[in-house]
């Protein structure tokens, strides 16, 4: 009796000292099992992060039959933990507390001078659903979740190879966010693995939160418009570039996932493209590829020949738009960097608002103001066109965040068409070539194929070749230029 009082206080300060800790938190569990040879064992963990189906069937039952964990713990096994009783009690208590906030079970057994970490994680969360930001028609609905095991599974259900690999890293001095690092082993190069492996180390940060955190770290030029690392919350996009030898990174806590490197070419492509017949998916890039010109584009080709150029407006079209714009009191520049802002604000207050208000609020809104700025005079039926297509056309990208790139460049070709006309249009164009093609995303030029050129890659660029004239073992020339340095 002497040796379990005894037990049982070593327990219940080593408890104390996890309680004090973790600033004596109500979710905290600390709960003494007693098994069949009387020994005590003290079991701790955080109700909100465990299976309490786990502790009670499992962990607790085992313990009272003297049956948890005869063998010895295998070094490195993800499951259970063992720590020497030997090791000192700051030691002890700072391990312990970790394992206790992040979702392990902590058994304290003095009697075999042993202290068990038990993985018991089940926090609650979001289940599979379909993608919010990439809707599809014809293709798999699975969506990652917040849960990164459970988008651990999403990959391995589509990827049932042996070669398929998981880096575990913890980043955040604060938060410790579990970020995985996945690839391909023999398709995904090694100086790729090991550039992502050394940028994500780097990370010298609080906390991690979401994935656009570890992008804004590793990406290659941080004032670029332009992202250089595609993010998705696709599971079968994702297995189809590791497919392609490329990298992902998750991040717990998010669905989004990171894919490196990124080219300009790609960000035109859908993963529907591929669940499509060949003739359509090379119909709808070209859609896109339109659409991105004309996003760019068409406000400052508008405004400049309006404004400075109007010898090249047909004369019809040219007595139509000076009838339009008789009494209104702006000029053309200023009417449509206004109608600009305002739909931006239109678009942005619908998606702040709750999803069944926000989408009616963005529709009627751009309506009911348009046709009242037209009839009093104040904005040009012409410049409403202009605006209402070039907002239409910004959606049909099928990246979120290639989007606002087109938003950002347009707002800056208005402002060069509008103090320089078509030679500040052509000097933005200008610089604008000269920047994509400096820009790399982790070693690989961003122009790829068309700069460098690989006319190879070409049947899976502007159009989508058929799958029996592609080569199915042949990995993207992005890819082989990597793999040969």
């Amino acid at each position: 009796m002497g040796r379990t009082s005894r037990e049982r206080s070593l327990g219940a300060m080593l408890a104390g000292e996890i309680r004090t800790a973790l600033g004596n938190p109500p979710d905290l569990v600390c709960r003494t099992v007693i098994t069949d040879e009387g020994r005590a064992v003290q079991c701790i963990y955080l109700e909100s992060l465990i299976d309490k189906r786990c502790i009670d069937e499992f962990i607790v039952d085992s313990i009272r039959r003297n049956a948890f964990a005869e063998e010895p713990a295998t070094p490195g096994d993800p499951f259970m933990r063992e720590l020497p009783l030997q090791a000192l009690r700051g030691t002890i208590r700072d391990e312990a507390s970790r394992a206790v906030v992040a979702g392990q079970c902590v058994l304290i057994d003095e009697a075999k001078e042993r202290i068990c970490l038990v993985d018991t994680f089940d926090a609650p969360g979001r289940q599979v659903e379909e993608p919010k930001t990439e809707p599809t028609i014809r293709g798999s609905f699975e969506g990652f979740t917040e849960n990164i095991r459970i988008n651990i599974g999403l990959v391995r259900k589509r990827i049932q190879s042996r070669r398929l690999r998981f880096e575990k890293m913890a980043i955040g001095s604060r938060s410790r966010t579990v970020v995985m690092i996945v690839w391909m082993d023999g398709l995904a190069p090694q100086t790729l693995v090991q550039e992502m492996r050394r940028r994500l180390a780097a990370i010298r940060t609080d906390s991690v939160l979401e994935s656009s955190y570890i992008e804004e770290y590793i990406q290659g030029r941080i004032l670029s418009p332009f992202p250089t690392l595609l993010n998705t919350e696709r599971p079968d996009k994702m297995a189809a570039h590791l497919l392609e030898g490329k990298v992902a990174v998750m991040v717990d806590g998010t669905p989004f996932v990171l894919i490196a490197p990124l080219t300009f070419f790609e960000l035109f492509s859908s993963a529907e493209d591929y669940y499509q017949r060949a003739d359509i998916a090379t119909f709808i890039r070209w859609i896109r590829l339109i659409s991105f010109f004309v996003a760019v584009f068409a406000p400052s080709l508008f405004v400049a020949a309006t404004t400075f150029h109007q010898e090249l407006i047909p004369t019809e079209l040219l007595i139509s738009l000076s009838a339009q714009r008789e009494g209104v009191p702006m000029p053309a520049f200023l009417e449509v960097m206004l109608m600009e802002i305002v739909f931006e604000i239109i678009r942005e207050a619908g998606l702040r608002m709750p999803r069944a208000v926000g989408q009616a609020l963005s529709i009627v809104g751009a309506i009911v103001l348009g046709q009242a700025a037209v009839e009093a005079g104040l904005i040009s039926a012409a410049v409403v066109i202009v605006v209402a297509v070039t907002g239409i056309t910004n959606f049909v990208v099928p990246v979120y965040s290639f989007g606002m790139s087109q938003r950002l460049l347009r707002f800056t070709f208005i402002l060069l068409a509008g103090f320089m006309g078509l030679f500040g249009v052509l000097c933005g164009a200008l610089l604008l070539i000269a920047h994509l093609v400096s820009l790399k995303s982790f070693g690989v030029p961003y122009m790829t194929p068309f700069a460098p050129a690989y006319k190879a890659d070409w049947q899976d660029v502007l159009v989508r070749a058929p799958r029996p004239w592609m080569d199915p073992n042949r990995l993207p020339a992005s890819i082989r230029r990597l793999k040969r340095h």
